[in-house]
């Protein structure tokens, strides 16, 4: 929800079982675009926790100390907006696992949810991001799926689809590099 990008839909059950299969062995690539609040200290890593449902809002996702499921994220910081201090940046991130809200989960965890994110996005944007996301009219969080690849599970053949960075992310993205071009 409020995510743009790929996303499959299986025609028929059997495709849907397979499929299914698929995302059970972690046998899918999935890479998605997201920009942050803040920026990680490393211009690339991996995070692994365990994310499972929260303890003090059950409609949440959190990492968990144990109990939950594994999780990895593999991130790389491709440009990072601030003058003085990052206030913004733009990743990729390459799911290894698939958990529920597990990007969003693992930004918030680092300290860099993604901007307009209502539930991991705690913390409110230096006041400049602020009004671009005010000004855009930015109204969801700042996560695309642009990759999906996978082995079809009928056909056998590789299948791999791609989807540009929508106009509404895009702008943000021109948006935060003219408030803080060098």
């Amino acid at each position: 929800k409020n995510t743009s990008g790929v996303l499959v839909a299986a025609k028929g059950d059997a495709a849907h079982r397979a499929l299914s299969e698929l995302f059970a062995r972690h046998d899918i690539d999935r890479e998605y675009r997201a920009i942050v609040r803040g920026a990680p200290r490393h211009m690339s890593g991996t995070i692994t926790t365990q994310i499972g449902r929260s303890h003090h809002d059950r409609k949440k996702m959190a990492v968990l100390r144990g109990g939950g499921r594994e999780a990895t994220t593999h991130y790389q910081l491709d440009e990072v907006f601030g003058d003085t201090r990052p206030l913004a940046a733009l990743l990729t991130c390459r799911l290894e696992t698939g958990r529920t809200h597990q990007i969003r989960v693992h930004m918030a965890h680092l300290g860099c949810p993604c901007l307009g994110d209502p539930v991991y996005g705690s913390g409110a944007p230096h006041r400049d991001v602020q009004a671009l996301l005010a000004e855009l009219n930015f109204t969801r969080q700042g996560l695309h799926a642009a990759l999906l690849g996978f082995v079809h599970p009928i056909t056998g053949k590789k299948m791999r689809f791609k989807a540009p960075l929508p106009d509404d992310m895009t702008a943000l993205v021109e948006g935060l590099g003219a408030l803080y071009a060098s």
